[in-house]
């Protein structure tokens, strides 16, 4: 039900930051020079941008780790807890965790992390730019039984980055039977890549079919659409425009955030009014 977001987020039509943590040991980008010390300096600068900012939550993923693997390496997931270990003293807001793109990874890292939420490809079959893209929904669910993540929220990307939904579907259809086989807790749409536009009109399709499943546009929010953005989507998640100049590989701008989340909030109060 819609009603939880204000549960977790304290806040109507939330806006969560992407937290992009820095390529991490078996990533092609890794410094091993500068080492873990580097990635965690850089994750504390990017977490007290976010915040000082005013978002409503952050989601922490291992943006830097391109190319992604689908079934990752366990030291990205071991050196992603250390990170938030690092982190948990500041860390204000709700925070999510997100492995990409390895759902069970994800689920493990929010269980030994205390994160709220996880985001990540749960369903469906891609022809993606990471190779042939399967999921087992109904594995990992159990798994998420069975370590204890019941209270654990699942954010479902249902139109994937970087891939193309391999079945002859419409999206409604798949936000339809997605939300009554897989029974996530919200839907996230996006566009081709992190920061790209996401169709308003895709999201109003998502929307419709979701009924009381809350969705969420996930790529491509700017001041300028945030407002458009949240009259259809239940929430906003923001990477690429928080980042100075607006460039994906940059670090998170505290005054490009506060201006974005200036207009989501005047947004809400005109809505509430």
């Amino acid at each position: 039900m819609t009603n939880w977001l204000t549960d977790v987020f304290a806040s109507p039509k939330p806006v969560v930051g992407m937290l992009h943590l820095s390529a991490l040991p078996g990533d092609p980008g890794y410094d091993s020079t500068a080492g873990i010390s580097a990635i965690v300096d850089r994750a504390k600068r990017e977490l007290n941008a976010l915040q000082s900012g005013g978002v409503d939550g952050v989601l922490i993923s291992n943006e830097f780790s391109l190319p992604y693997l689908t079934d990752t390496e366990r030291i990205t997931s071991v050196t992603m807890a250390r990170v938030i270990g690092e982190l948990n003293r500041d860390l204000e807001v709700p925070y999510g965790v997100n492995v990409l793109w390895d759902a069970r990874a994800s689920i493990d890292l929010a269980v030994a992390t205390d994160a709220a939420f996880v985001r990540e490809i749960f369903t469906g079959v891609y022809a993606s730019d990471f190779g042939l893209w399967n999921t087992n929904v109904g594995e990992v669910s159990r798994h998420r039984h069975r370590i204890g993540a019941g209270n654990v929220k699942l954010f479902f990307n249902i139109v994937p980055e970087s891939a193309a939904y391999l079945a002859t579907r419409d999206l409604s259809s798949v936000a339809r039977s997605t939300v009554f086989a897989t029974l996530p807790d919200a839907l996230c749409v996006s566009g081709l890549t992190a920061g790209a536009p996401t169709d308003t009109q895709s999201v109003s399709i998502v929307k419709q079919a979701a009924g009381t499943v809350p969705v969420f546009v996930n790529t491509g929010v700017k001041a300028e659409n945030v407002a458009d953005q949240l009259s259809v989507a239940d929430g906003a998640i923001v990477g690429t425009y928080f980042k100075k100049d607006g460039k994906f590989e940059n670090s998170a701008d505290q005054s490009r955030v506060e201006e974005l989340m200036s207009a989501a909030r005047s947004y809400r109060a005109q809505a509430a009014a």
